[in-house]
């Protein structure tokens, strides 16, 4: 199934099931009022949801209506938990060997993973206000994994089939304000504004053969301003998703709704680019001994879309937003 969430003067939007193809939708609100509520009560509402998905793909739906992907906000506006991994260790040992600094104890043992903000998430085309250019502007392409509700303590089998939706998302960061952050010992604040989300949320059967050892096995393509940035493939994720939920349910239980993030994508092959502009950074220190690549400027765009290893666009839609200053002033 793939869901969308429209905007409705509401905290959590109104919910929509997608076609197949992407290109119609209809109204679900009549099972689910949004995603937030499908997901919580999943076991009730599933059978419903899926008879309306099948029903809009065959045709049968009078109420359908041409689906627009700019009119959507995140799949999930706003959730109970926001989780985000850094499995993807490739990235990680660039980021050691760039800068000289000593490896994470048990790195490739232990998941690395942060708790961000989960209140504020954002559309797949809105643009995205900054404070400053001087903060280090950044985009970083992710997968991720809605679920339900992982008991404490729950065991890979358990977490893998709590697994109910895939999502694609840009992980905006603010890469100046991060080390003073990380070096408290407390995680990042500032240094992570609201995340992006492509339009549509799917279920892992959506991938088929692409979703397998818990891994989306998608190459993610990224653009900056209309260039080729990198496109990175899911497959070499080195922790799977169960096996990061397994880490995030350690000590207590996660709630339905509850989202988890990959980190970047990151390939060892220096020829599938980047996710973010903090890899191809260090790249360039590495292999040129300098950093050539400024971070993102007001006005500047980056789009990012997940693409099936034949050449198929991907189910989730596609990411596109422009950097834009901050003109809001407080009251």
């Amino acid at each position: 199934m793939k869901f969308a969430t429209l905007p409705n003067g509401t905290l959590d939007g109104h919910l929509v099931v997608v076609s197949k193809d992407l290109s119609k939708a209809v109204d679900a609100s009549a099972i689910a009022p949004n995603l937030l509520s499908a997901v919580q009560n999943w076991h009730k509402n599933e059978s419903e949801l899926q008879a309306l998905y099948e029903q809009l793909n065959a045709g049968k739906r009078q109420d359908a209506f041409d689906f627009d992907p700019s009119r959507c906000c995140a799949p999930l506006p706003r959730s109970p938990q926001w989780l985000d991994a850094s499995a993807f260790l490739n990235h990680g040992k660039l980021m050691e060997e760039a800068f000289n600094t000593d490896p994470i104890a048990d790195f490739d043992k232990i998941p690395v993973m942060y708790q961000g903000a989960s209140d504020d998430f954002q559309g797949p085309t809105v643009d995205i206000p900054m404070p400053k250019e001087a903060d280090g502007i950044d985009f970083e392409g992710e997968f991720g994994v809605v679920m339900a509700e992982v008991p404490m303590m729950a065991s890979v089998e358990e977490t893998a089939k709590a697994i109910r939706l895939i999502v694609q998302i840009n992980d905006w960061s603010l890469r100046a304000l991060g080390p003073r952050e990380m070096n408290s010992g407390f995680g990042f604040l500032q240094a992570k504004p609201s995340s992006s989300f492509a339009p549509v949320a799917v279920t892992p059967d959506e991938l088929g053969e692409a979703w397998k050892n818990g891994r989306v096995n998608m190459s993610l393509h990224v653009t900056w301003n209309g260039q080729r940035f990198g496109e990175p493939h899911g497959s070499e994720m080195n922790f799977s998703f169960p096996e990061l939920m397994v880490h995030a349910a350690r000590s207590r239980k996660l709630t339905a709704g509850c989202i988890l993030g990959s980190g970047t994508v990151s390939n060892k092959s220096r020829d599938a680019g980047s996710a973010c502009i903090a890899e191809r950074r260090v790249i360039e220190k590495i292999d040129l001994g300098e950093i050539q690549t400024q971070f993102m400027k007001f006005g500047d765009r980056v789009r990012m879309e997940a693409m099936f290893d034949d050449g198929s666009v991907g189910p989730f839609g596609v990411i596109e937003q422009k950097v834009v200053a901050n003109l809001v002033k407080s009251q």
